[in-house]
């Protein structure tokens, strides 16, 4: 088990990952920033400047801070992945919503301790936001505040809010089927928020967000988020969340997860 003043010293050091990203992501944002594609089975597949000089700032101050620390990340692949502790990371997740100048790209770091996930942030730095939990606890910091996060109570799934990105260019055809009638349980739909969607159950403006094909840098991070809002997640059958990635669902609260698990255990 993690002590809580090797919680608090690793969580003020996540605020800094995120402080030194942010100050290579900022200056690329709405201008220059280098696209390329990387190819791939499933068609064009960005990646900028901010993207790999984030994922490097990053990896810098990890091996001067925590030299014994292993990482996992998008750009620059595994790194003594089976440490004690283990960074995850993912420097610009919604790269597409980046070179389209929204801003509803966001940067996910993870912190595993012993192979699970323990700590983790969604920062979305040109909003002045940093979501970031744990098992003591969520909070929004944003612009020389904090707030506690908590998810919001789901009694009407006929009500929900539910998220995905893009579910014909994500889902395969039973999971698009799945998703079309999570739809119809629910109230309100919206698409192509990526990682976004994630920190708004943790701040309590939704309810629901499912994605599938997931690598574990797309999820990690914000499952401790989740978690220390009061929330919960599993896989499409309810199961937990491997470490490799794959389905997810991101709940506010159980009644929406078993809900939402009902109709995508089924895919």
């Amino acid at each position: 088990m993690l002590q809580p003043n090797q919680l608090a010293e690793l969580d003020a050091f996540l605020v800094e990952l995120n402080r030194a990203s942010s100050a290579v992501i900022l200056p690329l944002f709405r201008g220059d920033h280098g696209l390329e594609d990387k190819g791939g089975p499933q068609g064009f597949d960005p990646v900028t400047e901010a993207d790999r000089g984030a994922e490097a700032a990053i990896r810098k101050l990890i091996a001067e801070r925590h030299p014994e620390h292993g990482v996992i990340g998008e750009e620059y692949g595994e790194d003594r992945p089976d440490a004690e502790f283990v960074w995850v990371l993912d420097p610009v997740d919604g790269t597409r919503a980046f070179v389209g100048g929204l801003p509803l790209w966001t940067t996910l770091i993870g912190l595993r301790f012993q192979g699970r996930p323990v700590l983790g942030s969604i920062g979305q730095p040109y909003l002045g936001e940093l979501y970031i939990g744990s098992a003591a606890g969520s909070r929004l910091m944003t612009r020389g505040s904090s707030q506690p996060l908590k998810t919001r109570p789901c009694p009407d799934f006929s009500r929900a809010i539910i998220a995905t990105t893009d579910p014909e260019a994500c889902f395969n055809p039973a999971e698009r089927q799945a998703w079309r009638d999570l739809r119809k349980a629910t109230r309100l739909a919206r698409l192509g928020c990526d990682a976004y969607a994630y920190a708004m159950v943790a701040a309590g403006t939704m309810d629901v967000v499912v994605e599938s094909g997931l690598k574990s840098w797309d999820v990690e991070a914000a499952m401790p988020v989740i978690e220390g809002a009061g929330g919960f997640h599993s896989d499409w059958k309810g199961q937990p969340i491997g470490q490799s990635g794959g389905t997810m669902v991101l709940a506010g609260d159980r009644a929406a997860l078993d809900a939402t698990v009902a109709i995508t255990g089924l895919a």
